[in-house]
């Protein structure tokens, strides 16, 4: 479950604290809905899951890139954004490819997290959907 770059320094208690939710949360979801619906309806109904748990949950959140002195809109958009430390990615597709985990770590970088989960809905069973990344 473990992906990316392991930092230097450890991930904050809080964010861990915060990812433990997440992973609790997409389970529930995945129990409820299954595999085989829309990327948006799992993002829609977990980001609901995420909110009845306490957490602050954005939804479709614009990350700039950084380019120089330069930062330019070009369309990058967390799927969701959780008490503004944690990035998930929603993914409803046959399998997970080394570049949705790239993705992962780009969004990390650029909008400064460190902690980030790919979460792929179209599996029978979520722990082979379900990846931890790390900047």
């Amino acid at each position: 479950m473990h992906e990316g770059h392991e930092g230097i320094a450890p991930v904050p208690q809080d964010a861990e604290r915060v990812g433990r939710i997440i992973v609790d949360a997409a389970v529930a979801v995945h129990r409820a809905l299954g595999p085989g619906l829309l990327e948006s309806v799992y993002e829609a109904c977990l980001a609901e899951e995420i909110r009845q748990r306490g957490l602050k949950v954005e939804r479709q959140v614009g990350v700039p890139v950084a380019y120089g002195d330069a930062r330019m809109d070009v369309g990058f958009r967390l799927d969701l954004l959780i008490d503004d430390l944690v990035v998930v990615e929603i993914k409803a597709i046959d399998a997970l490819a080394s570049i949705h985990t790239a993705q992962v770590l780009t969004y990390l970088r650029f909008s400064g997290r460190r902690l980030g989960y790919l979460i792929n809905f179209n599996t029978t069973l979520l722990k082979n959907g379900l990846r931890r990344v790390v900047l």
